[in-house]
């Protein structure tokens, strides 16, 4: 059959609901982020033209979505949902093509008892990252929680308790490829040491002409470090190591299969749980799938099963690549490594403190009971559903290509210190190149192109550079692991072309007459932790060696 092909992509979605946005004024805008004390997490949504602050909890969601949101089981104990969840976990993270979706005899309302309970309430799984059944009851080792950074505070709250009461006041380190902010500053409220071991000098490569052939995994963990810091500490002081997958912190760069596979190797090789940040699991496994040899001919699906067969558990913001506004997931392997390290056992073998009880008891006492974990039914049910559009290759084809779209406007208009190629999630800009290495990072001056970018355009990012990463308050060492970013993230399913257009237009004049964005200090907060939260800032005029 001919195929009459177009220079021009096929639309794949339409939109039904329409957002109006208010006329804000420069003065209002001022007036706004004074009242605020410049913290941009704490400017009004509502004055602004674009928000590009995160890509967390932010997506438009799709019409399958909304009318499974319609299906929510708001029971307090076990509702349909719940077992919708487990059971979409289980498809797109270790099923691969060969998936179940119990979540269509939920949506076709099956009144067949008999059907429901053999296919979906009495179902027993073991051995897995999601027990079912009797299982998930004598070893649980799933855990349903509102969002990512809350499974990690449940996570490094119960790991930090038994670490203390193994070896009181002994301080331990967590090496990954790149700690999100709250990941990281979970870790720092254990007590423990975060390290971000990645290849800094490929990240900040350009490429010649702005493109690569193939996608270089900028977001890879440098094994080489990997594998000497745990030789200079000692295996028994790294109870974990982590991979994030996209490397957020990295700007968005993605993780080859052949690195997940090593990191593997390494930690499995010193008996250390190997565990994933795996909020952007379903963009890591488009790039793999793109790039990385042995890999086209797979679906996102497949990939995903590979990715996950290599992690003892892992913690994730479903925010993103759950393609839903709430959901995040605590899971390790059943018996696996993980549980092993961080259980009890008796003198003969058998269990005497099982650490999956442990974090059920953490997560009800602090998120609500196991079977919503902070989560109402209908958002339960949203998510079960977008976990299946996260996985549509069409879809994150297009995602990814807006990003490059932006990427590539970034750097046409001359502007520099664009991170080439874009992440999967937004786009990254080195401020110490855009301000010409002339702006010391005591100065902050990313926060104040952020806050800059805000009250001239309305436009809002996320500074994840010197300030966010607490740059003035780590070692030398760390220093070192510090990326000076401003990050767009661009929101799923949301954004037009037009308004790409107006950021690289906004962007392209602020880089023209960047001698005149400000610094900014902190008045408040220096020490909080995960301070760009809550920080009170002010701006003051750069020096003239600084413009």
């Amino acid at each position: 059959m001919k195929e009459y092909q177009l220079d021009v992509p096929t639309p794949h979605s339409y939109t039904y609901v329409t957002k109006n946005l208010p006329n804000v004024t420069v003065e209002q805008r001022e007036r706004a982020l004074k009242a605020t004390h410049y913290n941009e997490f704490a400017f009004p949504a509502g004055m602004l033209t674009i928000d590009m602050l995160s890509d967390s909890g932010t997506t438009a969601m799709t019409d399958v979505q909304w009318s499974a949101m319609f299906l929510g089981d708001e029971s307090y104990g076990r509702n349909k949902g719940y077992y919708v969840l487990l059971d979409a976990f289980r498809d797109v993270f270790e099923r691969g093509d060969n998936q179940k979706r119990i979540i269509d005899l939920v949506r076709t309302d099956c009144t067949d008892v008999e059907k429901m309970m053999n296919e979906v309430y009495l179902c027993e799984y073991e051995g897995g990252l999601f027990n079912g059944g009797s299982a998930q009851m004598e070893r649980p080792n799933t855990f349903i929680i509102q969002q990512g950074r809350a499974a990690e505070s449940v996570l490094f709250e119960l790991v930090k308790k038994i670490l203390n009461e193994r070896e009181p006041g002994k301080t331990y380190t967590i090496p990954s490829n790149g700690h999100f902010d709250t990941t990281e500053g979970n870790i720092k409220q254990m007590g423990s040491i975060p390290r971000n071991l990645y290849n800094k000098k490929l990240l900040w490569e350009v490429p010649e002409n702005g493109h690569y052939e193939k996608n270089p995994f900028k977001g890879n963990m440098d094994t080489e470090k990997l594998e000497e810091l745990i030789e200079k500490l000692g295996p028994e002081n790294v109870p974990l190591i982590y991979t994030t997958i996209t490397n957020n912190t990295v700007c968005g760069q993605p993780v080859s299969m052949a690195n997940i596979r090593e990191c593997s190797r390494i930690a499995h090789k010193y008996e250390i749980p190997y565990m994933f940040d795996a909020a952007r699991w379903a963009e890591n496994a488009y790039f793999i799938k793109v790039n990385e040899d042995g890999y086209a001919d797979k679906s996102i699906p497949e990939i995903a099963k590979e990715m996950f067969s290599y992690c003892d558990g892992f913690t994730a913001s479903l925010k993103k690549d759950g393609h839903a506004n709430m959901g995040g997931v605590l899971a390790f392997r059943d018996k696996g490594l993980f549980w092993k390290k961080f259980s009890d056992f008796n003198e003969d073998g058998s269990i005497k403190t099982d650490v999956g009880i442990l974090l059920k008891v953490k997560q009800i006492s602090s998120y609500g009971n196991d079977s919503y974990g902070g989560m109402s039914g209908r958002d339960i049910m949203a998510l079960a559903a977008g976990l299946y559009e996260a996985a549509k290759f069409d879809y994150l084809d297009a995602r990814v290509k807006q990003c490059e779209y932006l990427a590539q406007g970034f750097y046409k208009a001359g502007v520099k210190g664009v991170v080439l190629p874009a992440g999967g999630h937004g786009v990254y800009i080195n401020m110490d190149e855009f301000f010409d290495n002339k702006r010391a990072p005591e100065t902050f001056a990313g926060q104040g192109f952020s806050v800059e970018l805000i009250r001239r355009y309305g436009i809002r990012t996320a500074e994840l550079g010197n300030y966010s990463m607490e740059y003035d308050l780590k070692t030398p060492e760390q220093q070192a692991e510090v990326a000076n970013v401003v990050r767009f993230a661009i929101n799923r399913s949301q954004l037009s072309k037009e308004h790409l257009d107006y950021v690289i237009a906004a962007v392209k004049a602020l880089y023209e007459d960047r001698a005149t964005i400000p610094n900014i200090r902190i008045v408040k907060g220096k020490n909080l932790p995960m301070r760009h939260f809550h920080a009170f800032l002010e701006t003051y005029e750069p020096s003239e060696d600084e413009k």
